[in-house]
């Protein structure tokens, strides 16, 4: 969320934004009520001020019949405009949840993902001297991956791993937790749902986008996407000191997801699924040092994918494919055989203080001035893209597939391939 003084300042700064992003808010509706509010108010605190020096006048005696008259009259007034403000707030939240951050300068403008930016290019696609299987395929062959089991159980879209692919899930996340410690950054493993104040909060919301997000029914409750909601939830409602910034967090937590429209259109196989596990960098900073803290999260995330020994494109994202909270978004797209194209494995999110204005976090600096921290986020290890990138490019002509050096020593025997049983 935006300061709405800010909004006032830079209305077309705002509907530049909001264009360029694909999102549609009436900047000059909401100012319009943002007027109406303030002035609602300023009549309630003028009519309460009277009713106040009503009370005074009659302090000590017996009110005149008048004085009771008029003290009826202001409270009436007061009520009804009381119950008008409430209209008027919640008509005011609704457009102020829709207005989205700003993005960085370097940020291409483009009208969807077509015109996402190439930046850089670690390794180059995988060439086969035979002809490569898809992980559906060699999940099948291998009993490592289930999904026919998992539709009977869970439905479309659900997956069992099994077997060295179950192991490997487990390797992935001891990977990337044990780097990322060594980093500073603090285990968690999180809870897998989060109230609507912190879903909001995090700009996922289970009312507006229930297309995407699994609502608990009769609840106040949704299952998290992605544990950026509950890292992000983790601080709601703090008022940090400035010395304890920046702080940097990793969680574990499993992500639930619809996948539904638009976003369902490349269904097969471990690319997109209801539910997966995920280990996730989320960081509060300085404002002075979230653009810093987002280039390592980068390079964090390349590190990763380095050791893995898997191609890779890292992506600056276009503002039509930013999103509401995000400012500036680097994603890593592997190479994927499947496709025979690039796919997302990871995204990098700084959302300055767009959702700690939500969600409440600030910091007293060290001259005694309150002002909002910055989040970021980064994704470091899924079991779903993860395992299905490794599968396609690490087969070989046999039907097995090679384990990536990195991951042997997490594994039983410090395995090193996965054959056909």
């Amino acid at each position: 969320m935006l300061d709405i003084k800010f909004i006032r300042a830079n209305a077309a700064k705002i509907k530049e934004a909001a264009k360029n992003k694909n999102i549609k808010v009436d900047i000059d509706e909401l100012l319009k009520i943002d007027e109406a509010r303030r002035e609602s108010q300023r009549k309630i605190d003028e009519l309460r001020t009277k009713r106040n020096e009503l009370a005074a006048a009659a302090k000590g005696g017996k009110p005149a019949p008048a004085q009771i008259e008029e003290g009826k009259k202001l409270k009436e007034e007061i009520a009804d405009l009381e119950k008008k403000s409430e209209e008027i707030e919640s008509q005011y939240q609704d457009l102020m949840e829709k207005v989205p951050n700003l993005y960085h300068p370097a940020t291409p403008i483009g009208k969807d993902d077509s015109e996402n930016k190439e930046i850089e290019r670690i390794g180059e696609p995988t060439k086969f001297k035979f002809t490569p299987k898809d992980h559906v395929t060699l999940g099948k062959e291998l009993d490592v991956l289930d999904f026919e089991t998992a539709a009977q159980v869970s439905g479309a879209g659900f997956f069992y791993l099994k077997n060295e692919l179950a192991l490997l899930e487990f390797a992935l996340i001891q990977f990337a937790l044990e780097k990322l410690v060594k980093k500073g950054f603090t285990p968690f493993s999180t809870p897998d749902l989060a109230k609507s104040f912190i879903m909001n909060g995090t700009g996922y919301n289970p009312r507006g986008n229930e297309e995407q997000i699994y609502e608990v029914k009769g609840e106040d409750t949704s299952l998290i996407a992605t544990a950026e909601i509950t890292l992000g939830g983790y601080l709601a409602n703090k008022t940090l000191r400035e010395e304890d910034l920046d702080i940097k967090y990793v969680g574990f937590s499993h992500c639930f997801r619809k996948e539904a429209g638009a976003y369902g259109k490349e269904s097969r196989g471990l690319y997109r699924v209801h539910q997966f596990s995920k280990v996730e960098m989320f960081v509060f900073s300085k404002p002075e040092t979230s653009e810093e803290r987002h280039q390592e999260m980068k390079e964090i995330e390349k590190e990763i994918y380095k050791e893995l020994d898997i191609p890779f494109r890292v992506m600056e994202i276009c503002t039509g494919d930013l999103g509401g909270p995000a400012y500036r978004k680097y994603d890593l797209e592997a190479w994927m055989p499947m496709k025979d194209n690039w796919g997302e494995i990871t995204s990098c999110s700084n959302c300055t203080d767009y959702q700690t204005r939500r969600l409440n976090i600030k910091y007293k600096t060290k001259s005694g001035q309150t002002e909002y921290v910055h989040t970021l986020n980064g994704t470091a290890i899924t079991s779903s893209r993860v395992p299905l990138v490794i599968l396609e490019n690490f087969q070989q002509a046999d039907g097995s597939v090679i384990i990536p050096k990195v991951l042997r020593k997490y594994l039983p025997g410090k395995m090193k391939v996965i054959k056909r049983k």
